[in-house]
């Protein structure tokens, strides 16, 4: 899954050279909502969902595809893969917040530790550099993004308590793939579609089956299974695909001022693994 979503970011990237960003993501997302569909349909049927359901799946999709896909796809075409990457490593830190406000998890000292210190690594790669103002939109729309995909995170995880993952994420991603197409449709419209190259169309086929079919059913497997705090701290590898990924692939300069920012990261958050292993599992 981290894989998958590091190199995401630099797929993305290339696909929205030749289909704009809302059309590119309203493409995948029903790419992605077909394949959830026809897999929900085989392995479930169509189960019936209660109101309470509709309405957290409702809620789940505006939040976790439509307002997090709009800034997540704005974020990519006006800031840098290392930027947006590890904005996102701040991830578990929210959910760990998020899951104590909730009454989940009880937050411990050296927790708030590791949030200060990976908050002053995510400072160092984007609030210092020479020129930072030229991305900074984009670096608030990564954060917003993030802040959604936590807020997914979490809210999801009362629903996958009695249905499986591929319920959950298969009618969230149908639903929101239907309230984000009006969003789109102007520029489904005037997309010139015999202009978009060949790969420009696999990568937004591969970002649609494996970014978002097949990651997040890992995702939401690991959140059923083990937690969301406890998955969520996966996601910090993704920083370093992506920047491996964007450095190869797309020739963005991985900077010591980067580097420097991507350890504290991930330092901040092994602080807060200290203090997991020494205290009983908390189910989260």
């Amino acid at each position: 899954m981290t894989v998958f979503w590091g190199s995401n970011f630099t797929v993305v990237k290339i696909a929205v050279r030749d289909i704009p960003e809302l059309p590119f993501n309203a493409l995948r997302l029903l790419v992605a909502a077909a394949a959830f569909l026809v897999t929900l349909a085989v392995v479930e049927g169509a189960p019936r969902l209660t109101k309470a359901e509709w309405l957290r799946i409702l809620v789940l999709a505006a939040v976790g595809q439509v307002i997090y896909q709009l800034c997540f796809l704005g974020a990519v075409s006006r800031t840098t893969v290392a930027n947006s990457a590890l904005i996102f490593a701040f991830t578990p830190i929210v959910v760990a917040l998020l899951t104590a406000v909730m009454g989940h998890e009880h937050i411990p000292g050296t927790r708030w530790v590791g949030a200060l210190i990976s908050l002053a690594g995510i400072y160092l790669v984007v609030g210092t550099a020479r020129g930072a103002e030229a991305t900074v939109f984009g670096d608030l729309l990564a954060t917003g993004a993030m802040l959604c995909w936590a807020l997914y995170t979490v809210g999801s995880r009362p629903m996958l308590a009695t249905r499986s993952p591929v319920v959950v994420t298969g009618y969230t991603m149908a639903v929101g793939s239907i309230l984000y197409l009006p969003i789109a449709a102007p520029g489904l419209r005037q997309l010139e579609w015999s202009a978009v190259r060949p790969a420009a169309w696999t990568a937004l086929v591969l970002s649609a089956l494996l970014a978002l079919y097949v990651s997040y059913m890992i995702w939401y497997t690991a959140v059923q299974s083990i937690g969301s705090t406890r998955t969520s701290v996966y996601s910090n590898i993704t920083p370093l695909v992506a920047m491996a990924v964007a450095f190869i692939w797309l020739g963005e300069p991985v900077t010591t001022r980067k580097l420097i920012g991507a350890a504290a990261v991930i330092a901040g958050l092994a602080v807060t693994k200290l203090e997991r292993q020494q205290l009983p599992p908390a189910e989260s």
